[in-house]
């Protein structure tokens, strides 16, 4: 090997230090900045067995998906958004643009906008300015509430309508930050081409803040119609008059122009397999009507009308809220429908994880997660209120207490959430224990074939490593919990949604009320655990998040989701968590570029790193790919990529890069690794391989442990690596070395 060689490393999701990537005490940075940067050892510190012409490079980009304790925090309030977004990425493959699965998705993520502000207008607007202000009881000992109580109504109602928009200027704030600081990155043209399919291959694939600029436009003005419609809705009620009436008309016009430019493509179709630009016609206009709209109705609103007490629940809110569940489950149902319809035309379903409904199963995730926050927030707020008493409609309010009523709606989601809780988690149970016979016979074959006659001081260590490779393929196991999910998520919706006509649980629980007590003390105590546990699950994904900031093992586990549900850019929901691939794929795609104007570049990826590299190998042109050799380890590209998006990362996709840069690419892989697995071979040792060569021949497994006995020089037998590390593994150093061989010099 005459000419020089680079081996570019990229770590996985458990954001990796630069040190510990090279295996290298002293680094420096040679490019980047520090939310993503190019490192290499520092010359003259440490000794390297190594050749001069075979260098090392790491890329780290771990900052761009961790941070601060608050940082993970506010990312985690966003995981609603972040789901449904994936929604559209996990769709089945037909060789098209997807059909009606994104317009649908793009409904579904408006309607959690106007779900999230509908909670704080449930905690701000009608819990605290229209049941608790007016009532002594309610802010007695309550300097902080007891100043809105002296307003009259309106500009009570008024000044805390406020706050639903700070919230969701925030959300703007978020978007904004995220977009100046991970995805500020030159990456080609704006727009993909109208009818076409998406692929990742396609220049500009990874820029899309035009995208992100005009849903966050949309999404605002969403938010806002909700906000006013809420204030002039109750205005209605309290004094109609023709002005509440017109203003109330073109708020549901503006919300109206929101559906249908959610329901247009984002981009202008062009001839030819160049991008065409993102329509932005029309975006101005519903920015200035939308603030227009909203100031009107803050001025309608301040003006007080020395209306009659107020009493129950502010008018048309809880109705409000029922009609946007209703709304939801349909849209809900028809994206079902349409990925039921789409799998059946795909090219092999089988191979699609969740059976091809992932994109369901994610919409109907992002729901669960929005109506646990958005019913322990109301709820906890509405026994913080009302000091201890939980409302509950088959309870009365204790005498002198301060009325209460948070929408039912929310009671019924916690309950539907409840069951859900309680059958994904029988059946997850059940299929871990229905497998294990099966998958500890599996480990037995594979630790037979690699350690065929151990010492018997070597037993307890032979027993941990069969453990270690049973527990690995769990994951292939929960399938039948996920899909429960989204029936019973499909089930909850709709029964919830019949409120609205008169036929759900509330006309139910009205006629158990009218019989035994004990049933109706029954559906109290139900709904109330469906209350805490709701609240316990989406305080336990805020602990998680604490415990991923501060544990790497937790990180490195949650990370798998996370980074999967961040990878993908943001055209679906512009306030999801940002898309830190936007950044670091051209980034990858320009300093390769760059190096193979020298010599050879060997892209080394670990676990989802091998995702960055097979994204940023796609967008390279052949000159640069002729150059270019992959070393993939730890991979979730077939396991999980090509199962869960097999429209973007299929087997097509995969078969499609391998022969771009020339079969030059090495995979290598665990059996005691419970996120990578085999790309192209069979995953059991010893079956033949799914293709034949070449792609039969990139993947090679290592053995792990390397041994179960205790080595003559050491006092521990060698560790199970599991996931990590693998550039440790002599057979690391043998791909890097063979792949350098077998790129061309010129």
């Amino acid at each position: 090997m005459a000419h020089e060689v680079v081996e570019l490393r990229v770590h996985g999701v458990s954001g990796t230090s630069a040190e510990a990537l090279l295996d290298h005490p002293v680094v420096t940075r040679v490019a980047g900045d520090d939310h993503a940067g190019f490192y290499r050892p520092r010359p003259g510190f440490g000794d390297s067995d190594r050749p001069a012409e075979l260098r090392a490079e790491a890329y780290r980009w771990g900052a761009l998906t961790a941070g601060s304790a608050a940082r993970t925090l506010s990312l985690l309030f966003l995981l609603p958004f972040m789901l449904v977004n994936l929604a559209v990425w996990a769709r089945p493959p037909t060789g098209g643009a997807g059909g009606l699965i994104g317009p649908v998705s793009r409904l579904l993520a408006a309607t959690l906008t106007a779900a999230f502000v509908l909670s704080i207008v449930g905690v701000t607007v009608d819990l605290v300015g229209w049941q608790c202000a007016p009532y002594r009881p309610c802010v007695r000992g309550r300097p902080y509430l007891a100043w809105l109580a002296d307003l009259p109504l309106g500009p009570r109602l008024a000044v805390l309508a406020l706050l639903p928009i700070a919230a969701l200027r925030l959300l703007w704030w978020l978007g904004e930050r995220s977009s100046r600081v991970f995805e500020a990155f030159p990456a080609g043209g704006q727009g993909r081409s109208g009818g076409a399919e998406d692929r990742l291959d396609r220049p500009g694939f990874w820029n899309d803040a035009l995208v992100v600029q005009r849903l966050r436009a949309i999404h605002v003005a969403v938010g806002l119609g909700v906000l006013d419609a809420s204030l002039l809705g109750a205005q209605i009620h309290i004094y109609s008059t023709p002005i509440a009436h017109v203003l109330f008309v073109a708020v549901w016009v503006l919300l109206a122009a929101c559906v249908v430019l959610l329901c247009l493509p984002a981009r202008r179709p062009v001839d030819g397999p160049g991008r065409g630009p993102v329509d932005l016609r029309g975006i101005r206009a519903l920015r200035v009507t939308a603030n227009t709209l909203t100031v009107l109705a803050f001025g309608y609103t301040v003006v007080p009308l020395e209306p009659q007490p107020p009493h129950g629940q502010l008018p048309g809110y809880e109705g409000g809220v029922a009609a946007l569940v209703t709304v939801q489950a349909a849209l809900l149902a028809v994206l079902a429908a349409t990925t039921l319809h789409q799998r059946r035309r795909s090219h092999n379903p089988a191979a699609s994880w969740l059976s091809g409904l992932a994109a369901p199963v994610f919409a109907a995730a992002a729901f669960a997660a929005a109506y646990g926050y958005s019913a322990a927030l109301v709820y906890r707020v509405a026994d913080f209120l009302d000091r201890g008493e939980i409302p509950n409609p088959a309870r009365p309010n204790a005498p002198g207490a301060p009325p209460l009523e948070p929408p039912v709606t929310y009671r019924w989601a916690a309950l539907a959430g409840l069951v859900a809780v309680l059958f994904v988690a029988v059946t997850t149970v059940w299929r871990i224990a229905m497998t294990r016979r099966r998958r500890r016979r599996m480990a037995e074959e594979i630790v037979g074939r690699d350690f065929p006659e151990p010492p018997p001081e070597a037993l307890p260590r032979l027993a941990d490593v069969r453990a270690v490779v049973a527990r690995a393929g769990v994951a292939e196991q929960l399938n039948p919990a996920f899909l429960v999910f989204l029936v019973l998520s499909l089930l909850g919706v709709t029964v919830v949604a019949l409120d609205l006509f008169g036929i759900g649980p509330s006309s139910l629980s009205e006629r158990l009320a009218g019989t035994s007590g004990q049933a109706t003390m029954a559906l109290a105590l139900a709904t109330d655990a469906g209350i805490y546990v709701i609240g316990l699950v989406a305080l336990g994904i805020l602990v998680l998040g604490l415990l991923s900031y501060r544990s790497e093992e937790t990180r490195r586990t949650v990370a798998v989701i996370w980074d999967l549900g961040t990878f993908w850019p943001r055209t679906v929901h512009p306030f999801a968590p940002p898309c830190y691939a936007e950044r670091a794929v051209p980034e990858l795609a320009r300093r390769i570029t760059a190096l193979t104007g020298k010599g050879g570049v060997i892209i080394s990826g670990h676990s989802h790193g091998s995702v960055l590299a097979a994204a940023t190998l796609l967008q390279l042109p052949a000159d640069v790919l002729s150059r270019v050799a992959l070393l993939t380890h730890g991979s979730p590209l077939h396991r999980l990529y090509a199962r869960l998006c097999p429209a973007f990362l299929g087997d097509p996709t995969l078969h499609e890069l391998g022969e771009r840069i020339g079969w030059r690419w090495v995979n290598l892989w665990r059996d005691t690794d419970p996120i990578g697995g085999p790309i192209f071979s069979a995953h059991r040792p010893g079956d033949p391989p799914r293709a034949p060569a070449p792609a039969g021949t990139v993947d090679r497994r290592l053995r792990d442990p390397l041994d179960v006995a205790v080595p003559p020089d050491d006092t521990v037998p060698p560790p199970i690596n599991r996931h990590w590390p693998y550039h440790t593994d002599p057979m690391y150093e043998a791909a890097v070395r063979e792949l350098a061989g077998r790129l061309d010099p010129a």
